[in-house]
């Protein structure tokens, strides 16, 4: 399976944010997106993920599953948010995601309690998610990459509040779902701490 990117670009309110954009990914490997606030980055994710409409330029996937045109229906998407609901458990939340999202064909997802260990926090799914702590609340939103197969990760900020031991953990998560022949387009300030990827810098569009 392959995504391509070809010639995008994306307006926020009436101001174009970034112009041709593009890119080709194979299984097995990553996108790291950089560059300063504003030029775009989360923006990018967004539009692969569905949620905004590129202005111009094509999303598409080829040798995917049939019947999936578009990467966003095999993604998950990991945003500044966790998307979570503090008063539900982190079973409870893990739980909605599990069944509302899916497996996509070719995988399945873990249960939940394995997920929580993959994450280094076992144990505590019983828990309301409010009351985790900020870097704890990161963690468990990582698991739900795990609970849910999508063979594409759109992560944005996906280290933001996690300490360095966390980030060691993540990034053996992901390097493990690319040795699977996952996906994965993050958009950072810091290394993800995983080898074999491509850098995409954004810079914004000049007027």
């Amino acid at each position: 399976m392959r995504l391509l990117a070809e010639g995008l670009s994306a307006r926020r309110g009436e101001d174009l944010i970034f112009h041709d954009i593009s890119f080709v990914l194979a299984a097995g490997e990553a996108l790291v997106v950089t560059g300063p606030n504003g030029s775009g980055k989360s923006t990018l994710l967004r539009v692969l993920a569905g949620l905004l409409g590129a202005e111009s330029g094509r999303i598409h996937l080829e040798g995917g599953p049939p019947g999936f045109e578009h990467p966003h229906e095999l993604s998950h998407y990991l945003g500044h948010r966790n998307a979570m609901k503090r008063e539900l458990t982190v079973e409870e939340n893990l739980s909605f995601w599990q069944r509302f999202l899916g497996d996509s064909p070719g995988g399945a997802g873990i249960a939940l309690d394995a997920a929580a260990e993959a994450v280094g926090l076992a144990g505590i799914t019983h828990l309301p998610f409010g009351y985790l702590s900020a870097g704890q609340q990161r963690r468990m939103a990582m698991a739900k990459l795990l609970v849910a197969y999508r063979p594409i990760w759109l992560l944005d900020e996906p280290t933001a509040a996690l300490d360095a031991g966390a980030d060691r953990l993540f990034a053996g998560l992901v390097a493990t779902h690319l040795d699977r022949g996952g996906i994965v387009i993050a958009a950072t300030h810091q290394p993800l701490g995983i080898e074999r990827t491509k850098a995409l810098q954004m810079t914004g569009f000049v007027h």
